[in-house]
């Protein structure tokens, strides 16, 4: 008998190592540039916008809403399908690639702009930021 497949993990490097750890102590972290002000969601570098190297951490308020979405009906490593993958929109500017959880994977209950909060999804070795609709057990 095969064994179930479990979800891919992202592999931190000493770039990324910072978002990983605050991830595992339930906090979303972002950058933002030094030079431009630019905030990006996913550790880099380099800014997009201006090319500059210098960065800062600072703690995201974890608050987002829908952009985009599509409902998966096939079957990925750990998932069970129908399951929710989205675009949300940060409250502090970026859109961020995650899932959507806490909310059944039904068009009717994913109207666009809504009110979201992230979450974190321990996968073992590695925490990831998920997102639900806010109200569904906040701690803000």
């Amino acid at each position: 008998m095969t064994p179930p497949l479990t979800k891919l993990l992202p592999v931190p490097t000493p770039e990324t190592q910072p978002y990983w750890d605050a991830a595992r102590d339930g906090e979303l972290r972002l950058q933002r540039c030094q030079e431009c002000a630019t905030v990006r969601a996913y550790p880099q570098s380099s800014c997009a916008t201006c090319g500059s190297q210098k960065y800062d951490w600072f703690a995201a308020s974890g608050r987002a809403t829908l952009y985009s979405y599509v409902i998966s009906h096939r079957p990925a490593p750990g998932f069970t399908p129908p399951f929710v993958i989205a675009l949300v929109q940060l409250e502090e500017g970026p859109r961020m690639l995650s899932n959507v959880v806490d909310v059944p994977p039904d068009p009717e209950h994913l109207p666009l702009d809504l009110p979201l909060t992230v979450r974190f999804e321990d996968r073992g070795t590695i925490v990831v930021p998920v997102f639900a609709p806010s109200g569904k057990g906040d701690a803000a």
